[in-house]
């Protein structure tokens, strides 16, 4: 079932200033504390520290921040500035660039950037394996296509192995970028993403081939024009390349390698929670440490 549509109105009522926001981490992490870590006493009784971002223990006076290692880690900026960013990632398609949260916060860019790039790391993949019928493809993003002196016309792009679960409108995608798309990464991908059990579909790459000794492996050969055959074909993955290349161009523009799992990972994330309002999902892993 969908979950219902997050709205501006909904984030304002919800979080009207900094202190709605703070509260909100303050339970979402220490809801299950069942006693205070310095003294013991299991009714808890933990107040908001005027001025600062802190809680601290009625009976003993110890101090807990709600935003240590979280995303808002030592960040000056508002929360309220950071939730509201939060939502403009939840509500776009295709991705909020930098310069638009520049522009929205009325922040620096230095600052722009580093707020998404930390909304990103909220947006880690899961690491459930897949079942069912699985479609397994390659793409190359970034770079500059050449042919003329190079050992390879992919050697200056970055590879993307991903693989989604053929179900209709409720398969999950799981994608990871390296340097190189061969079988010595792909197959350990495969082992540690796909369920024994699991059915392959992919094209005739031979990066493939050995897959046939672990699962049950069906291809079509796309030198030959075959696209679906028997109900064989990787049009799905296919697809969410397209969606992600096409935001990716024309929002980020250009991503370095350095950087670019993180945005395939918030192209994954948009595609696994299609189904529901983005924002719940963010909220519930606002809290959390990041790494």
């Amino acid at each position: 079932m969908r979950t219902p549509r997050y709205t501006i109105d909904n984030l304002h009522q919800q979080f009207p200033d900094d202190n709605a926001c703070l509260d909100y981490i303050f339970q979402q992490r220490f809801s299950d504390m069942v006693a205070c870590p310095k003294c013991g006493v299991t009714e808890l009784k933990y107040y908001r520290v005027r001025s600062k971002k802190v809680y601290e223990c009625k009976d003993c006076g110890n101090q807990i921040s709600p935003l240590a290692d979280t995303i808002f880690h030592k960040s000056e900026t508002p929360l309220k500035k950071w939730f509201y960013a939060m939502y403009m990632f939840s509500v776009s398609r295709n991705g909020v660039s930098g310069k638009e949260i520049e522009r929205t916060m009325g922040v620096t860019y230095k600052t722009a950037w580093r707020m998404c790039k930390q909304i990103r790391l909220m947006m880690q993949q899961s690491d459930r394996p897949l079942t069912g019928v699985v479609e397994i493809d390659e793409t190359y993003m970034g770079g500059t296509h050449r042919k003329i002196h190079q050992k390879s016309q992919w050697d200056n792009k970055t590879a993307v192995i991903g693989m989604v679960e053929k179900k209709k409108g409720l398969g999950k995608v799981t994608a990871i970028t390296t340097k190189q798309a061969n079988a010595t990464v792909a197959l350990p991908f495969i082992r540690a993403m796909a369920r024994q059990g699991t059915e392959i579909q992919t094209d005739e790459s031979r990066i493939y081939h050995r897959v046939k000794r672990e699962y049950a492996h069906r291809f079509i050969n796309h030198s030959k024009e075959e696209y679906s055959v028997n109900g064989i074909s990787t049009n799905t993955i296919e697809g969410f390349w397209s969606q992600m290349k096409r935001s990716i161009d024309g929002t980020y523009h250009c991503v370095s390698p350095k950087y670019l799992q993180l945005y395939v990972n918030e192209f994954v994330f948009r595609y696994n929670v299609r189904q529901d309002a983005i924002y719940p999902h963010l909220l519930a892993k606002a809290g959390r440490r990041v790494q």
